[in-house]
């Protein structure tokens, strides 16, 4: 098993019954253990579209057996399911869902680097995250 972090954000809709449902569906993944959530904090939003609603963020810890590719398809399944939809990069969205860490690996391909590439550069992660760790 292998202790990863996730960051969970969302600016459109209900934006906390949005990140509520994230986590109950990412309990559901097969072989992944919920283990601790940070606070939810408020942020304005960075890069992307002027005129975007404020972010609510958070950040999970969690206890997977699935390899990081697999989960990624299990995060971008439930970002489907919760009605995320492909706009302009850094957009408005309902719900975002990023592997931040997975255990101390480091990963670089076309569909997934770990650590996050923007972590440290990301207040609204970095807070949360210290909390998590």
């Amino acid at each position: 098993m292998n202790i990863c972090y996730l960051g969970i954000g969302s600016n459109l809709g209900d934006r906390k019954k949005n990140i509520d449902l994230a986590i109950e569906n990412i309990k559901k993944i097969k072989n992944t253990y919920f283990l601790k959530m940070a606070p939810i904090i408020e942020t304005e939003p960075e890069g992307g579209p002027k005129g975007q609603g404020k972010y609510l963020n958070t950040v999970i810890k969690i206890k997977t057996s699935l390899n990081p590719s697999a989960l990624l398809r299990e995060l971008k399944n439930i970002e489907e399911k919760l009605g995320r939809t492909k706009t302009v990069r850094n957009g408005p969205r309902v719900i975002d869902l990023d592997i931040l860490l997975y255990a101390d690996k480091i990963i670089s391909t076309k569909k997934l680097k770990i650590p996050h590439p923007r972590l440290f550069l990301r207040e609204f992660v970095l807070e949360p995250l210290s909390k998590v760790i």
